[in-house]
């Protein structure tokens, strides 16, 4: 007997299922109606943002109007702190990203984040289909929209991008920071939260928003000028995902490379469920047959300005050395370590950024860390972070001097 009869056999062997059916249950298909007013006359007067999702900024209500053109389009949404705690509170970098998509139901835009770890890499749409309704999804937000346009639909963002994106206000008033006084947490309070308009941008794959917000609670110490009230700097991107071409490379645990995974339930029983590949930059050689070759575009991480001499020189001629590791894989000047250029913002998804930090306190708490944010769908790295420590290069000198000093 073939595997797959004695498996349909040990399955029936189990018991009856009963499945419940209730198709009346179903509501009628109906045409909803679309607000009245058109993006058009909504728009007439406010502030036109063009880019990968066009946007309005209305200076009377300080309001951001979003046009939703691509419903049942996948892109990357990415979170951070523009400006950070310091105290041993949240700190400026820190970040998450996702998949997103808006999609119309009924009345409202809701905005979903579909499922990405449990996927079918199948050709077969039912097969894929099939996973995806067994695991559920998440809408993130919702939205009326306050006017619609043919098959685009005008909405106030407003409320999505102010607000505590990041999730901080339990963390600033924890006993888990330094500094933070009482446990309790903070609130935030819209009437001192505003749309930043500074960092409010649009560029043709990336449409980029930040509002300062105002966290108030009963906390102590040094972690605001007024411990009382907090303010920090959020950011939030909508961001298109990488065109298609992107090769896989399964991981190894030997290597140092960081891991992407996802459970695929295709796979066949001689192949293990898991599937794990590496984190990895885009990175191809503009002559695939030359030994050694530049790339089409090389990986370049930007120090963000501000950073003093010489640790400035010394970070820019050590991130240099990582060209001896590419070198020996073929590829030539294909890892580059700029300043960041005036006036870019480092939250903008097409710098590869290291972070300055600046922290108080005791010197020997120095440390830096580094993350990348990255195509759900691949493990691509789309933007990477680095965060210094600005007591680091202290530390490390206490620690060289002490080392000298005890050998010799």
């Amino acid at each position: 007997m073939k595997f797959s009869a004695k498996l349909v056999i040990g399955l029936l062997a189990l018991g009856p299922v009963s499945y419940a059916q209730n198709p009346t249950s179903v509501p009628p298909n109906r045409t909803e109606a679309k607000p009245t007013a058109t993006i058009t006359s909504t728009t007439q007067g406010l502030k036109k943002f063009e880019g990968y999702f066009n946007f309005y900024y209305d200076e009377k209500t300080g309001k951001i109007l979003l046009e939703v053109d691509k419903l049942g389009q996948d892109f990357l949404y990415f979170s951070s702190l523009s400006t950070g705690v310091g105290n041993g509170g949240p700190e400026r970098g820190q970040a998450s990203s996702s998949m997103l998509r808006f999609v119309k139901e009924g009345t409202k835009v809701l905005l979903i984040q579909p499922v990405v770890n449990y996927r079918a890499d199948s050709k077969n749409k039912d097969e894929i289909n099939a996973v995806e309704s067994n695991f559920a999804k998440s809408v993130v937000f919702g939205f009326v929209p306050v006017a619609a346009e043919n098959d685009k639909y005008l909405i106030d963002l407003t409320p999505f991008i102010v607000r505590d994106s990041q999730g901080i206000g339990s963390r600033l008033g924890s006993s888990g920071g330094r500094n933070t006084g009482a446990a309790g947490g903070y609130r935030l309070d819209e009437t001192r939260s505003v749309v930043y308009m500074p960092n409010t941008k649009n560029f043709p794959q990336n449409t980029e928003f930040e509002a300062m917000v105002t966290f108030v609670g009963s906390g102590g110490g040094n972690i605001a000028p007024d411990p009382s009230a907090v303010t920090v700097n959020m950011h939030q991107s909508f961001i298109a995902l990488p065109e298609a071409g992107f090769q896989m490379r399964k991981f190894d645990p030997r290597s140092a490379s960081g891991q992407f995974s996802y459970l695929d339930f295709s796979a066949p029983m001689s192949e293990s469920m898991v599937k794990r590949t590496i984190r990895r930059h885009r990175l191809i050689k503009k002559d695939p047959n030359a030994a050694m070759s530049e790339p089409v575009k090389p990986i370049v991480y930007y120090l963000s300005r501000g950073v003093p001499e010489p640790i400035r020189k010394a970070l820019l001629d050590g991130g240099a050395w990582w060209n001896a590791a590419f070198e020996a894989a073929g590829f030539k000047n294909a890892f580059q370590v700029k300043e960041l250029p005036e006036g870019a913002d480092p939250m903008d998804i097409r710098y590869n950024i290291v972070n300055w930090i600046t922290r108080s306190g005791n010197p020997a708490r120095a440390f830096s860390f580094g993350s990348s944010y990255i195509d759900p769908r691949t493990g691509e790295i789309i933007k990477g972070v680095v965060t210094l420590g600005s007591d680091r290069h202290r530390q490390d000198y206490l620690i060289d001097h002490r080392l000298v000093t005890t050998l010799y």
